[in-house]
C-alpha cells in the first residue's frame, strides 16, 4: 500500500485554531500558532519570529525542529525526518487494517505512550480531532511533575 502525503497529515482549517492549543497552553503558551497536523495527532506550530515547534502529544514534549518556516519546509523533503515526525511505518498499518481519516477525526491514541501506550495500531481509532488536543492536553498537565512509574487516576474537564 502506497502511503502519500495525504495520510499523513490532517486538515485543520475548518477547526477555531484556539480549541486545538487551548488545552496546551501551560506547555506551548500563546504566542504559537498551528501550522501543520499529522493525522496521528502531533501538531506543527510557528511563533511570531518564525521558528518552528513539534508538539509531540503522545509524550507531552515540545521541541523546536527550526528556525524558519523555509528550513522547516527543507526538513520535510527529508524522508528520515518525515519517518520521525509522522510515522509512516505505523500509518501503513493503519491504513491496512481499515481505518480511514475523515476530516473530522484523526488517528488518536487509546492510552498515551507517556501512560505506557503503545506506538502499535491496536493503541489508535479514529478520534475527533478537538477531542483528542483537548484531552490529551488536560492529561499532560495534570501528570508533568510526576515521577516516572507514578499511578494516577486522570480526570477531564
Amino acid at each position: 500500500m502506497k502511503i502519500t502525503w495525504d495520510d499523513l497529515k490532517v486538515d485543520f482549517n475548518h477547526i477555531d485554531q484556539s480549541r486545538l492549543t487551548e488545552s496546551w497552553n501551560w506547555l506551548i503558551g500563546t504566542d504559537k500558532k498551528p501550522i501543520l497536523m499529522s493525522s496521528i495527532g502531533d501538531l506543527f506550530l510557528v511563533d511570531n519570529n518564525g521558528v518552528c515547534y513539534w508538539l509531540n502529544v503522545g509524550e507531552g514534549i515540545l521541541e523546536i525542529v527550526a528556525n524558519s518556516i523555509d528550513e522547516f519546509k527543507t526538513k520535510l523533503n527529508d524522508n528520515e525526518q518525515v519517518d520521525e515526525w509522522f510515522l509512516i511505518g505505523l500509518i501503513k498499518k493503519l491504513k491496512e487494517s481499515g481505518l480511514e481519516l475523515t476530516d473530522k477525526h484523526l488517528y488518536g491514541y487509546k492510552k498515551l505512550p507517556v501512560l505506557g501506550g503503545e506506538y502499535e495500531p491496536e493503541n489508535f481509532e479514529l478520534t475527533d480531532i478537538e477531542v483528542h488536543f483537548e484531552l490529551s492536553g488536560q492529561i499532560q498537565k495534570q501528570i508533568k511533575d510526576l515521577p516516572d512509574g507514578t499511578k494516577v487516576n486522570i480526570t477531564t474537564e
